[in-house]
């Protein structure tokens, strides 16, 4: 199927700087593929004409899996009770980001549960007791439900915790939590979690602080592609008011060990995800392929359709893998992975600062 004059007019519009509305976004779902892939490669070439790939070299530690939220999607987490319920010790934290630093890591990513027992205290002294001791690394950490967690177990407002995690060291939030940025959906995957507004607030008053983060979209779990782009649209319109959104990682639904089950989206409906994402969110620099969902080879795929960056070499990361799908692979192996698509690789900065090329 070619993509109709509708479609065309649309794709010719987003190429050319002017932007779409959420109608047009919506009916991009049923353009031809080649033609969506092609509009999101030329947006991605104006907004980044060096034909580079980035990646970051980084660990997700997740310090905790007991969590009070129990989403239905979700494989990793467990109960207070559970026999398989942990909490990290400071030095086995210590450890996994000294292993990061000997790899040339340069972030980690401090991501758990919503553990009912802790409170802003025992962040903060985390926070100093890492920055002390590993003062050149990133701490990339903890979504807007755990920061909406923390405050309400402390006793604090939103802006309080996060001003609070900054000055121990904090330095930016991933976007951790969002799923589907629609609360008719969001209650039945998720009823215990967060809201929307929620989501939003916390990324709004971060941005206002000065504190950079990511927007993530978890989909293909039970949402729409009109879900999908009112997600996309509540990310464009705070990136209008703030700019604070450093990257845009849109991801998939994985449906192994979890109580809602189904099946994932095909590699298909992710690659045109990516590349109406790209289109569509037209004030947001960095597009990241989520290659640990997907794998390598939709990963190179995705570079064709909108991606600047393929994110992580994910050195460590337990909650996918909680779910039944796991992949990781060395520097030299991203580099492979990025030659062979037919770019250049250069390691990143959580900052987006190019430290090497390769």
């Amino acid at each position: 199927m070619r993509t109709n004059s509708s479609h065309s007019e649309i794709l010719d519009r987003a190429v050319a700087g002017r932007r779409i509305g959420e109608s047009n976004a919506v009916s991009l779902f049923d353009a031809d593929l080649l033609d969506l892939g092609q509009a999101a490669d030329a947006v991605r070439r104006q907004l980044h004409p060096d034909p580079l790939v980035t990646f970051i070299v980084d660990r997700n530690i997740n310090y905790t899996n007991i969590c009070s939220s129990g989403c239905a999607f979700c494989a990793f987490y467990r109960s207070e009770e559970d026999p398989e319920a942990y909490l990290l010790s400071k030095e086995d934290i210590f450890t996994k980001t000294q292993e990061t630093l000997d790899l040339d890591g340069t972030a980690v990513m401090l991501q758990g549960g919503l553990h009912p027992g802790l409170a802003i205290d025992y962040y903060e002294d985390l926070l100093r007791s890492i920055k002390e001791r590993f003062p050149r690394i990133t701490i990339h950490s903890f979504g807007p439900p755990e920061i909406v967690h923390i405050a309400k177990v402390s006793g604090l407002s939103i802006e309080q915790t996060l001003r609070r995690m900054k000055d121990a060291g904090l330095d930016s939030l991933p976007g951790g939590g969002a799923e589907i940025l629609v609360d008719s959906v969001r209650h039945k995957i998720s009823p215990k979690k967060i809201s929307s507004d929620p989501w939003m607030e916390v990324m709004r008053v971060a941005h206002c602080l000065g504190m950079r983060t990511t927007a993530t979209m978890m989909f293909g779990s039970i949402e729409s592609h009109a879900d999908r782009v009112e997600h996309l649209r509540r990310i464009r319109e705070l990136q209008d008011e703030t700019g604070g959104f450093r990257a845009f990682i849109p991801w998939t639904y994985q449906p192994g060990h979890t109580e809602l089950g189904g099946e994932t989206a095909s590699g298909l409906d992710y690659v045109k995800t990516l590349a109406i994402s790209r289109l569509y969110l037209d004030n947001v620099e960095n597009v990241q392929a989520s290659w640990v969902t997907q794998g390598p080879k939709i990963g190179q795929v995705a570079l064709a359709f909108g991606a600047n960056d393929l994110g992580s070499t994910m050195i460590e990361e337990n909650v996918v893998r909680a779910a039944g799908v796991s992949h990781s692979v060395p520097t030299e192996g991203m580099v492979r992975m990025i030659a062979d698509a037919g770019y250049g690789a250069a390691q990143r900065t959580t900052q987006y600062e190019i430290i090497r090329r390769f």
